[in-house]
């Protein structure tokens, strides 16, 4: 009884691994065409487009940008995203709820909507095509996604280890930096991968702040596309998936996915 009812669940899981690995099947081998345009299956095969890569100076210059924008994304999100889920965690206070749902409400609307409301106000404030503003308006959609995770990795270590410590003589900063530190590392490295990537990747809202100065690679890569119809776009996209599979699989390794995302 057991294995009928497994075997079903077994062939839908594979259905839809096999849908969500479908784009990844043909972008792959068209990455490798020789073809002046996109066709499937490609009728010349080699590394045409890969050269082609390196030797593009936007695409390489917007690699620089969108890089050291998800870094500093990054640290300013765990910087404002720690202290956050830490004091909603620990110090239970009235409407540390309703302060949660605020402080994640950006992860509920679609990305076109949040990008339309943060020109509207980005333009007053003279933050349109500025780094400043592009900085700012990734941590509007990285730093819920980092209180989230953080929130729920504190939502697993037992206070009493705190309370031990702070017993013992242990000032406050010293317990934080010798014991909840570490017990939460799982949770910050996952939250700094993922925002990370979430930066590194954003392109509807960087449509919105990006202007002929600054460029993301997302965003050239979508002005690519508007206009021409060769296989360099399919490289390119390879080597990103190469990348956040290089990612998730350190993190994998180094702690493991469940302990990251502290469940």
């Amino acid at each position: 009884m057991v294995g009928t009812t497994t075997l079903p669940f077994r062939l839908l899981v594979l259905l839809l691994y096999a849908f969500l690995l479908a784009p990844i099947l043909i972008v792959v081998p068209l990455s490798f065409s020789n073809d002046a345009y996109l066709t499937f299956p490609p009728s010349a095969w080699g590394t045409r487009w890969y050269a082609a890569l390196v030797q593009n100076t936007v695409m390489i210059r917007a690699f620089w940008v969108s890089l050291g924008i998800a870094a500093l994304v990054t640290a300013l999100s765990l910087a404002a995203g720690i202290p956050a889920a830490y004091a909603i965690r620990r110090f239970r206070f009235r409407g540390s709820e309703a302060l949660m749902s605020l402080f994640t409400a950006p992860l509920l609307l679609p990305s076109i909507v949040l990008g339309l409301a943060i020109l509207l106000v980005f333009v007053d404030l003279r933050l349109l095509s500025t780094y400043p503003g592009l900085v700012a308006a990734h941590l509007i959609v990285t730093t819920p996604y980092v209180i989230r995770i953080m929130a729920t990795a504190l939502a697993t270590l037992p206070p009493a280890v705190e309370d031990a410590a702070a017993t013992l003589g242990a000032p406050p900063l010293t317990v934080f930096r010798r014991v909840t530190l570490p017990l939460m590392m799982p949770g910050l490295v996952a939250s700094a991968a993922l925002a990370f990537l979430i930066s590194f990747d954003e392109v509807v809202i960087s449509l919105f702040v990006t202007g002929p100065g600054i460029t993301t690679l997302p965003v050239a890569m979508f002005n690519y596309v508007e206009s021409r119809t060769d296989p360099m776009i399919a490289a390119v996209s390879v080597v990103l998936v190469a990348a956040t599979l290089l990612i998730i699989t350190l993190v994998e390794r180094s702690l493991g996915l469940s302990k990251a995302m502290g469940k």
